[in-house]
């Protein structure tokens, strides 16, 4: 029973959480790759490892062991019947849907009763074990997460690279059927166990059983609500500019689940006094970064450095609360209640970031509360480790006031910034956070509105009338695009089609009689070039703007007949991996006309796309050219790099070239992206 109930566990977990990259990446094309993506899918399953808590917590204690066992070898039957659990593409956004609630009806329907059976195991089967065998059932908690870090770190470095997304989840589908035989076997067999007496042990908190308190309960569930929502919030700041990827989505939960591990393996391995300190000092460090970079102080860190320091942050904060948390375990009696209050907090960290947060604030205000917050707590447990003293006693209220004080300072000085730059508004969405700032108000010559996606300008036009109508940023007129649209200046019937609007800049470049059809996925973005910029307004030709993913617009329309298709689509500098792959070309080359070329900004401080075109212009036979572009402050144009792809047939990108132009260049190897597979290790600069 022993094996059985410790096999059960293991495979459960790891089921538990492979499950969540797979059926994340599956439709992460299908909601326009945002990180949001993943966070609904969070909170969903976060949601519903509570339900299955408490059905494990009201069966526990309300039905007999035989009912429990048949009522449970019931829903294990029905779950094996809903396999596999890829999704329909009917699931697929449109224009008038709301994403979030279309997310957690796609996933209650496709994955949702495997999902409940899966996380209503873990204290079922430690009850069982509890209950037939008579010890402490903790270190089968540990082992619970053992299972689930496997299987979240086996994602992206063994599946992913291995297996197609169809052949993935019927994997999964497979290893459910085993455990369903497994998880069966075990509530057969604690259903006839007899019930001998529980011992006492070193490793039981509370072992005369005494009921918890009221303020007992409260900290089960705020010290995992605060880990559960520090967890997100890391995972929304990174791949906000980043890139929205299997890789960034599980090492932070990796770093989550670890912490649990080492706390419920054995208190030895948790040091009150160390990893609140590590806590204060890692989390002051993150503060202080965000602080200096968004004060525009040009500090510059890797992607690696960045990673790390955050995860690093994110981990020590983890370790504290659930350390915490398991100093405060209750006694195997009321165990399926604390691992009910444990999974509400969870779930209550997910709800409040992904549906809350993004009503309640228009940037990620979430991100920097927990950082107040943990900074607090780790303060606090600092102290609380220490001899009675005034400070001990004391001491949370002088911190709780100097950081009232701290951020009353640090308001004022946002709010002098908004008046020295009229920070116009900002917004946040499902898709991101985006913002406009007027600078340089009291110099004509520079005064310019910027449009921020996250930390990164995605456009500015200058206020002066003589210099208004000139393309900015990323778009300038020696810029890869650039050059490649004066070709068509000539052809009054040109249609160009922009797959990411941001203020619409390159609406400048329209000449009377063509046409221009830009796709865009947020409409507050659109709501912001119209409000702030002029780029549309001033537009000579004709244009469109097309509200909506825009490879599943395109992938809807009749083809357009496109001269030229721009692909210019990023969220902060996080790459839209779902636009470049071999699936996503295929349905661009149904909208173009004989001839037509394509031009992809790959600007990025992170990752080189470079490769990634050209493995799109080797499957599909274009000759590439890639541009690259410095910056000219006095234009307002920023360093760009761009590719342009032209059909092979039609000779070399002869119309992108200048007389002395040292800046062609192609790229040294090529990687080819599908939807099943695509590693961004593998272009980290």
């Amino acid at each position: 029973m022993m094996f059985t109930y410790a096999l059960t566990t293991l495979v459960s977990a790891l089921l538990l959480f492979e499950v969540q990259p797979i059926i994340s990446k599956f439709i992460l094309p299908w909601f326009g790759g945002s990180p949001a993506v993943w966070t609904t899918c969070m909170v969903f399953f976060q949601t519903l490892l509570f339900a299955g808590y408490a059905y494990a917590h009201f069966s526990e204690k309300y039905l007999r062991p035989r009912w429990q066992a048949a009522l449970h070898l019931t829903l294990l039957a029905v779950a094996v019947c809903m396999l596999p659990i890829a999704p329909d593409e009917s699931w697929k956004l449109t224009a008038d849907s709301a994403p979030t609630w279309s997310i957690l009806c796609l996933l209650a329907a496709s994955v949702g009763l495997p999902y409940f059976v899966l996380s209503a195991t873990g204290p079922l089967v430690q009850a069982w074990f509890c209950r037939s065998c008579g010890r402490s059932p903790y270190r089968l908690y540990a082992l619970s997460n053992v299972g689930s870090l496997v299987g979240l770190l086996g994602y992206p470095f063994f599946v992913e690279p291995r297996f197609a997304l169809a052949q993935q989840t019927w994997y999964w589908a497979s290893g459910f059927a085993a455990f369903a035989a497994l998880c069966g076997l075990g509530a057969l067999c604690a259903s006839w166990a007899r019930h001998p007496e529980l011992e006492e042990t070193v490793d039981m908190p509370h072992a005369a059983g005494l009921a918890p308190t009221a303020r007992l309960r409260a900290a089960w569930l705020l010290l995992p609500a605060l880990a559960s929502m520090m967890l997100l919030a890391t995972t929304n700041h990174v791949c906000q500019d980043v890139a929205v990827m299997p890789f960034l989505w599980v090492a932070p939960l990796s770093l989550y689940l670890l912490s649990f591990i080492i706390c419920f393996d054995h208190s030895r391995w948790y040091h009150r006094q160390g990893f609140a300190a590590a806590a204060l000092v890692s989390l002051g460090l993150v503060t202080c970064l965000d602080q200096l970079i968004t004060g525009g102080a040009g500090i510059a860190f890797t992607f690696t450095q960045e990673l790390m320091l955050h995860f690093a942050a994110l981990f020590c904060l983890c370790m504290v609360c659930h350390g915490e948390l398991v100093r405060l375990r209750p006694h195997p009696r009321y165990l399926t209640s604390f691992y009910l209050m444990i999974s509400a907090g969870g779930a209550l960290g997910g709800l409040f970031v992904s549906l809350l947060a993004p009503r309640l604030f228009s940037t990620y205000v979430e991100w920097r509360l927990g950082l107040v917050v943990g900074c607090l707590l780790a303060v606090y447990v600092l102290f609380d480790s220490k001899p009675e003293s005034y400070f001990r006693k004391h001491f949370v209220g002088i911190a709780a006031g100097l950081l009232l004080a701290f951020v009353g300072i640090k308001g004022v000085g946002r709010m002098q910034a908004a008046v020295d730059h009229e920070v116009y508004t900002s917004a946040r969405n499902f898709y991101g956070v985006i913002s406009v700032v007027e600078r340089n108000a009291d110099n004509p010559e520079r005064h310019v509105f910027n449009f921020y996606s996250g930390r990164i300008v995605h456009g500015l036009q200058f206020v002066d009338p003589d210099k208004r109508h000139e393309p900015t940023a990323y778009f300038g007129r020696e810029t890869g695009v650039g050059r490649t649209l004066a070709a068509l200046r000539n052809r009054r019937e040109a249609r160009v089609g922009v797959v990411g609007l941001g203020v619409g800049t390159l609406a400048a470049y329209a000449e009377p009689g063509q046409y221009f059809r830009f796709y865009e996925l947020n409409d507050d973005v659109l709501r912001f070039a119209d409000e702030y910029f002029s780029y549309l307004d001033d537009c000579r030709g004709q244009h469109d703007v097309v509200l909506g993913d825009g490879r599943l617009s395109l992938e809807r329309e009749a083809p357009q007949n496109f001269d030229l298709l721009i692909l210019d689509a990023f969220s902060g500098d996080a790459v839209p991996t779902h636009l470049l792959t071999q699936e996503a070309f295929a349905i661009y080359r149904r909208h173009l006309n004989e001839g037509a070329k394509v031009a992809v900004n790959i600007s990025n401080r992170y990752l080189d796309l470079a490769p990634v075109v050209a493995g799109l212009a080797d499957c599909y036979g274009y000759t590439l050219a890639r541009v690259k572009s410095p910056a000219d402050p006095a234009l307002g144009q920023f360093p760009a790099d761009w590719i342009v792809l032209t059909p092979r047939r039609q000779g070399r990108v002869f119309e992108v070239r200048t007389a002395a132009d040292e800046s062609l260049e192609c790229p040294p190897r090529a990687i080819l992206w599908t939807d099943d597979h695509s590693n961004l290790f593998e272009i980290l600069k």
